[in-house]
């Protein structure tokens, strides 16, 4: 699940976790911050105070090509020849001032949504910043 909370509730402050270096992330480390992220929300505010987006997603499959160890490992490896490798993982690209993630909050619950927001990218392998900025609301007009 990419998106939690709730999603039709209009709140008032957003708050972005965005990377301060180009680096892929991989996809244990997103799932343990977004875990970590939703868990401290849920538990302080309550499913409905909150809505909350993954921004990356793990497209990127990295590859391994394990080498063989120990006594006669030299007699059947091919080494790098015709070297493509195995799955082990996938990972999410991302650049410099990427959002990775974002909550929504209102005004009194700011505070607590940026230390989950500090505590999540403790996960991170890249140092990252919390950006806030105020939502607008459009004002409608009376029907004429």
């Amino acid at each position: 699940q990419f998106n939690l909370g709730n999603p039709h509730k209009d709140f008032t402050h957003i708050l972005d976790l965005q990377t301060m270096n180009a680096i892929q992330i991989r996809d244990n480390a997103l799932e343990s911050s977004r875990t970590t992220l939703n868990r401290q929300l849920a538990n302080a505010l309550g499913k409905e105070a909150y809505f909350m987006k993954v921004r990356v997603y793990p497209h990127q499959v990295l590859r391994e090509n394990a080498m063989a160890t120990g006594a006669g490992a030299d007699r059947f490896q091919q080494g790098m020849r015709m070297n493509f490798g195995n799955p082990i993982s996938t990972a999410a690209r991302v650049f410099v001032g990427q959002k990775i993630m974002e909550i929504r909050v209102n005004k009194e619950n700011l505070r607590l949504a940026k230390e989950a927001l500090k505590a999540a990218s403790y996960k991170m392998p890249t140092p990252c910043r919390i950006v806030a900025e105020l939502v607008t609301v459009a004002v409608k007009a009376a029907p004429a």
